[in-house]
C-alpha cells in the first residue's frame, strides 16, 4: 500500500515537472512553438534551466499533498523532484 501511494506521488510529480516545462516553455518562448523553444534550450545550453524553472510545479503537488496528509504521496513527489535534478545535473555535465 505505501509502494503504491509513493509511485503515485513519483508519477504526479514528473508528469507535474512536464507541465511546467510545457508552461515556461509557452511563456519564455515568446511565441515560437514549445519543440523548438525545447531544441534551441537544449542547443544554446540552458535547458537545465528551464527543467528546473518546470520543476516549481512540484511545489504545488508536493504542498496539496500535505494539506490533505498524504504524506507517501509527498514523498513521492520529493523522489520525482530530486530524479529530474540528478537528470538535469548529469545532463549539464554531458
Amino acid at each position: 500500500m505505501i509502494k503504491k501511494e509513493v509511485f503515485i506521488g513519483l508519477i504526479v510529480g514528473i508528469i507535474a515537472n512536464a507541465m511546467g516545462l510545457f508552461l515556461a516553455a509557452l511563456l519564455l518562448g515568446r511565441g515560437d512553438n514549445v519543440t523548438t523553444v525545447i531544441r534551441a534550450a537544449a542547443t544554446e545550453g540552458f535547458l537545465g534551466k528551464l527543467i528546473s524553472i518546470g520543476a516549481i510545479l512540484n511545489l504545488v503537488a508536493f504542498f496539496i499533498f500535505i494539506k490533505k496528509r498524504q504524506d507517501y504521496r509527498a514523498r513521492g513527489v520529493i523522489l520525482a523532484t530530486v530524479g529530474i535534478a540528478i537528470f538535469t545535473f548529469i545532463f549539464k555535465f554531458l
